[in-house]
């Protein structure tokens, strides 16, 4: 569990920082260092919805059906 939000967090917050300094990046680095940090923001965010017990794969929900 905490190595997993480690991960999750290495991924999100180096995805910012990616996307953050591509900027004063020579020109021709630019969008490969944005594209890249936007890449790892969204497997961040992949791999903590995809998390056993995590909201998006609950067994029940309020209406009492597993799915609908």
């Amino acid at each position: 569990m905490i190595l997993s939000f480690l991960f999750f967090m290495i991924l999100f917050i180096g995805g910012i920082l990616l996307m953050g300094i591509s900027f004063g990046l020579p020109e021709e680095f630019r969008a490969f260092a944005f594209c890249g940090g936007l890449l790892l923001v969204t497997l961040a965010m992949a791999f903590i919805f995809r998390q056993p017990g995590s909201a998006t794969r609950r067994s029940n929900n309020w209406s009492g059906k597993a799915t609908e």
